[in-house]
């Protein structure tokens, strides 16, 4: 079975010009690319990561509540993990997906301090 690509209306430029797709479903799993969020604060930055993929979420059919596994890659991961943590419980509910935090020394957008990357299951 091919994958299916997923690309909301609002990612079909990066699509176009970076030459990679926002999300695939292969049966029931769904990986999504890295998202980096932009914002004069941490926590603005990362609430606008966690908003745009929920438009990516909803373009696959799924919500936040259908993420089985997140994976957080973050420059100045001590310096800046209570605003993530704080600001990704605003998204993730109970149960809580499997998840990994990565400190790492930067990102391709310069300046970017976090990229979050996920994988969601679709109910059957």
């Amino acid at each position: 079975m091919p994958i299916q690509v997923i690309v909301p209306e609002s990612a079909r430029k990066t699509y176009n010009n970076w030459h990679f797709a926002p999300a695939v479903q292969h049966d029931d799993l769904i990986f999504f690319s890295g998202v980096v969020g932009s914002g004069d604060s941490a926590e603005d930055e990362f609430r606008n990561a966690w908003t745009s993929l929920g438009d990516t979420l909803e373009a696959a059919g799924v919500g936040y509540q259908d993420i089985i596994d997140t994976t957080i890659y973050m420059v100045a991961l001590q310096e800046n993990t209570a605003a993530m943590a704080k600001v990704k419980d605003e998204f993730i509910k109970e149960p809580y997906p499997a998840s990994t935090w990565i400190g790492i020394t930067e990102l391709v957008i310069p300046g970017a301090r976090a990229e979050i990357k996920v994988i969601a299951r679709k109910p059957k």
